[in-house]
């Protein structure tokens, strides 16, 4: 009975997660272009939570369930802040 019960909450919990995406950012070197980045893409009604790394100069997306932005919209944000996107991360 608890395996099944297992089985049950890890298939509930992969049904309901949130999707995640991580991309490249070119040009960024400092942490105020991190807290740029981060506002950015607070703002937008699809992102439930941002991580940006400057270190390994990336941002991880976490999206509202069953939402998600396009490559050319994540392009077009970060182009407006003043950075490059880089998809292969």
């Amino acid at each position: 009975m608890k395996k099944m019960v297992f089985a049950l909450l890890l298939t509930f919990s992969f049904a309901f997660a949130s999707e995640v995406e991580t991309v490249g950012v070119k040009g960024m070197v400092c942490s105020f272009c991190a807290q740029g980045i981060t506002k950015k893409f607070k703002e937008q009604p699809e992102i439930a939570e941002v991580q940006v790394s400057l270190e390994n100069k990336f941002v991880k997306l976490t999206y509202k369930d069953g939402q998600k932005l396009s490559r050319e919209k994540i392009a077009t944000l970060l182009k407006e802040a003043g950075y490059e996107v880089s998809f292969d991360k």
